[in-house]
């Protein structure tokens, strides 16, 4: 899988994702399902040209959701925690 592959969209509009990011230098994204957290390190640390100390990852499960008279699920997703080397950040996240 390419970077842009494994890193599907950055998450900057919740406040946990602000939090963490002004706090203790944390970036949030939501990346392919079958990535690993290697891929992950190295997907941000190319395309952000960052150092990334550690990674945690999350499967978030998709809720059951109305539509009509039926209910159907949404889709489970996999959640990235990157945390950089002090001095480090993503420009693309500033200013948001």
């Amino acid at each position: 899988m390419t970077p842009e592959q494994i890193i599907k969209r950055p998450l900057v509009l919740t406040e946990k994702g602000n939090a963490l990011r002004e706090q203790e230098n944390q970036y949030l994204f939501e990346v392919d399902l079958n990535a690993n957290k290697p891929q992950i390190r190295n997907a941000v640390e190319s395309l952000f040209n960052v150092k990334v100390e550690r990674v945690h990852t999350l499967i978030v499960r998709g809720r059951m959701r109305r539509m009509g008279r039926g209910t159907s699920k949404t889709q489970n997703w996999k959640k990235a925690f990157v945390l950089l080397k002090a001095g480090d950040s993503i420009e693309a996240f500033e200013g948001v």
